[in-house]
């Protein structure tokens, strides 16, 4: 309520700079009027997006996880691409980032990973990227140059915090040590410091390799665990509630929610919204923001 009285101050405010204006046409006071609309349509977009961040755990840290999808080295590769796309979006949006775990691909590229972004609305706002994710562009790895489509897939999951957390009986668990390899972080060695959980009864794993102890990665990769677990106990809530909710898509054409085309034209397409985006570059940075926000609009609206 107080962001809406400082935002109705500020129309208030708006609303004699163009009273001012209409009287005495001056440049100066119009130039001031134009920017502080342009300030308060912003916050008013702020204010929008937060309203719509209203489920159980939007406000909430996530954990993501990318997988390769069908086409090998491609996929893998476009895996990766993402991933930076990620990372980059996050340091955008001035969120914390824990890159938890990469597994490397064969010749390029990645075949998963899981990272985690800390901050408010972290989860509500990722989860709207959550899907199958479509690149189509003339490969780099193709000595004739045919345009290849790659496919990879992006799941979020809320942190839960502890005591909110559910039980696991140590015994469900089995606990596997290995040694870090690949493009992880700095603190990467040669000891069998790096950690995989396995949920027996659900054959749910988590894993991490990036910190710098055993003991360090064994606590993250439960906590990816346990967050895991989580959403799979909320998935099949709501599908007892609903009923049949709709099939997992495979990571192959046809289940995309998005598409990236590099040729033979440049745009992405969001294909629940239908929004496009002409500059494939910048979105590739991490400029995600007219694409999320279309989204939770969508899904805000019940379309």
């Amino acid at each position: 309520m107080d962001r809406f009285d400082r935002l109705a101050e500020r129309l208030e405010e708006a609303e004699v700079l163009d009273q001012l204006v209409d009287e005495e046409g001056d440049a100066a006071t119009e130039a001031e009027l134009r920017e502080h609309l342009e300030s308060l349509a912003a916050d008013l977009d702020r204010l929008e997006l937060a309203a719509l961040l209203s489920g159980e755990f939007d406000d909430a840290d996530a954990i993501a996880t990318l997988h390769a999808g069908a086409g090998g080295t491609e996929s893998q590769d476009w895996a990766e691409m993402l991933l930076r796309m990620y990372l980059r979006w996050a340091e955008r949006q001035g969120f914390e980032v824990e890159l938890d775990e990469v597994s490397p691909g064969e010749e390029a590229g990645i075949k998963s990973a899981t990272f985690t972004v800390k901050g408010k609305n972290a989860f509500g706002i990722l989860s709207a990227e959550r899907g199958v994710h479509r690149l189509v562009r003339i490969s780099p790895y193709d000595a004739s140059s045919r345009r290849h489509t790659s496919f990879a897939s992006l799941d979020v999951v809320p942190v839960i915090e502890e005591d909110a957390a559910i039980e696991i009986d140590p015994n469900d668990l089995r606990i596997d040590t290995y040694r870090s390899s690949g493009a992880g972080g700095q603190h990467v060695n040669v000891t069998d410091s790096a950690v995989r959980i396995t949920h027996l009864p659900t054959g749910i794993t988590a894993a991490c390799q990036n910190e710098r102890s055993q003991m360090q990665n064994r606590a993250v990769a439960m906590r990816i665990l346990k967050a895991r677990l989580a959403e799979l106990a909320r998935r099949a809530r709501e599908e007892k509630i609903e009923g049949l909710r709709g099939e997992r898509l495979e990571i192959q054409f046809g289940s995309q929610i998005r598409s990236y085309v590099l040729h033979p034209y440049r745009l992405v397409k969001d294909h629940r919204t239908n929004v496009e985006v002409g500059n494939v570059d910048a979105v590739l940075d991490g400029d995600l923001t007219r694409l999320i926000e279309a989204e939770l609009r969508r899904r805000a609206s019940g379309d």
